[in-house]
């Protein structure tokens, strides 16, 4: 089937390209040409008018958890690259916090295969430890042979520096970073950040402190080993500010951050509405101030949702006992273009970067490109639509967000990838 892009805009800050009002034919899942379409080469092609819509290479989320194995009620490897292609991503990393953990080859491979048929590219994070008990190490070579992209003991931090250090210094073995949820275990607990609306809301606290203190271990040990450590879901003020001084140092770190982390502050939570609590909690606006900046001067290097389904049962009852977490590949894009590129924080270039290609560069994936001969991976984006978001539209199996009804400005509009088109919401092979 062939396929004809027209008058659309190509943008690949990876390739240097930025070309404006050109028409792209995809023949057989590739590039056959950019620019001037033949009338031949239009015959038999399905054409689509884009009227200056942006093409850049499929964004990539490399956060997300998918619940399967263990609890497929809430997501499904199938649901979440639903998910991910309505919200306009081709490809995912899922964190190993399942059922069993992804602490095996067998778990690995159960997951590429439940994702082998899906326009989404999926690439498992491993556990770092056996279980995620933060113990003992899990067999990381046979996890990297098997095909994930990372390690990671994702819900909490690596229990010790001893267990730490050994899992940076194997992780460097296959050049793959130790991706961190960075909290204190002993200063955990709470149900939302430690500040005067904790005091005022009467729920126990969480403060910045406990993340600050992971930061700046997984830092020293990152220094001291000379591996990649990757902070995930960066939130505080301090944490972003060590992050920076450490990349000054040439340390390998990296950070993403989360758009609930630069669009919401704690004070979101006093509708005790349990969309709102997260781990790590919604900060104060001095932390999102940061946050902004840091996304502006380059020390986060990407943008990815966190996404966690829950059952509308689990999220149904006191703020304090309900799980922490929201889905998010399906507001992502809008939020991030909303607060982000709308508020001229950053610009599409920049938008691009954190949302396709550092976070490929951070695992080690090839970032697609845009020229002839070269397999199609890209996302069209309508930075200028404007669009409420309606949880009944999301494709993911949970509807657990803080941020429907919410009025949002720039979004996907379709994604193709392994010859298939998910286009407005219908899915085609090409």
């Amino acid at each position: 089937m062939k396929v004809v892009l027209k008058n659309v805009n190509i943008l690949n800050p990876h390739q240097n390209v930025n070309e404006k009002n050109v028409n792209i034919l995809i023949e057989d899942g590739k590039f056959k040409n950019i620019g001037k379409i033949t009338d031949s080469e239009l015959k038999d092609a399905k054409v689509f008018e884009l009227d200056g819509k942006y093409i850049v290479p499929g964004f990539f989320d490399m956060h997300v958890h998918l619940r399967e194995p263990g609890r497929e009620d809430e997501e499904t490897v199938v649901t979440g690259c639903n998910s991910a292609a309505n919200g306009g991503f081709t490809g995912i990393a899922c964190m190993p916090n399942t059922d069993p953990a992804i602490d095996s080859a067998e778990v690995v491979t159960l997951i590429k295969k439940q994702a082998s048929n899906h326009l989404v590219d999926v690439y498992p994070v491993g556990a770092a430890t056996v279980g995620r008990k933060g113990e003992v190490l899990s067999p990381m070579a046979e996890l990297k042979d098997a095909g994930v992209v990372g390690f990671s003991d994702d819900g909490i931090a690596i229990k010790t520096a001893s267990i730490l250090k050994r899992s940076l210094e194997y992780a460097k073995m296959f050049n793959l970073p130790i991706i961190e949820h960075c909290e204190d275990e002993s200063l955990a607990g709470g149900a939302m950040n430690e500040s005067i609306n904790s005091t005022l809301l009467g729920l126990p606290p969480i403060p910045s402190v406990a993340e600050d203190l992971i930061v700046m271990r997984d830092i020293l040990m990152a220094e001291y080993t000379d591996a990649k450590v990757h902070i995930a879901h960066i939130s505080s003020k301090k944490s972003v500010e060590m992050v920076r001084e450490a990349k000054k140092k040439g340390i390998k770190v990296t950070a993403e951050v989360a758009p609930h982390h630069f669009t919401l502050t704690d004070d979101a939570v006093k509708t005790y509405d349990t969309n709102v609590k997260m781990n790590p909690p919604l900060r104060t606006k001095a932390d999102v101030d940061e946050i902004i900046k840091g996304l502006k001067d380059g020390t986060i290097d990407c943008i990815a949702s966190d996404h966690a389904p829950h059952s509308l049962e689990e999220k149904e009852m006191e703020f304090e006992y309900a799980p922490n977490g929201i889905i998010g590949l399906e507001t992502q894009i809008g939020l991030a273009f909303t607060e982000l590129y709308h508020k001229k924080v950053l610009t599409l270039e920049q938008m691009v970067e954190k949302l396709s290609i550092n976070p490929r560069k951070i695992l080690n994936l090839p970032v697609p490109e845009i020229k002839q001969g070269e397999v199609v991976n890209l996302t069209i984006l309508d930075v200028e639509a404007v669009w409420t978001v309606d949880k009944k539209k999301f494709l993911s199996k949970s509807s657990n967000s803080p941020f429907d009804k919410r009025l949002l400005t720039g979004k996907s509009v379709g994604v193709i990838n392994k010859c298939m088109m998910f286009f407005e919401g219908s899915l085609t092979k090409i």
